[in-house]
């Protein structure tokens, strides 16, 4: 997504880090930026603000659930493999870990 104008920062850069700028995980440097883009870009900004309703909507609908405890810690292993570029195993993170095939995975 782009709208053909150069900018500072590529279009592709903002979408890639767009849930870091909505979550306020990155450095005000790089918010900056961001911002900067969303001004230039009008694609970008569209993106950002369907995202950010959608992450508002989820909150409002979903926000007051408990999460287990071991599933919180299951996904946060995940997105830590993820980060450090490691491979990540494909398995239910809802199924016990028996070394048996989830249910839904058969």
């Amino acid at each position: 997504m782009s709208c053909g104008e150069p900018h500072e920062t590529d279009c592709s850069e903002v979408l890639d880090h767009l849930y870091e700028f909505l979550d306020h995980e990155m450095p005000d440097s790089d918010c900056t930026k961001f911002e900067v883009h969303f001004e230039e870009c009008s694609p970008c900004l569209e993106k950002y603000g369907l995202e950010q309703a959608v992450k508002k909507l989820v909150k409002r609908c979903c926000g007051q659930d408990e999460v287990p405890t071991d599933l919180r810690s299951k996904v946060m292993g995940r997105i830590d493999l993820i980060r450090s570029g490691q491979a990540v195993p494909e398995q239910d993170l809802t199924a016990p870990e028996t070394g048996q095939p989830s249910a839904a995975a058969e």
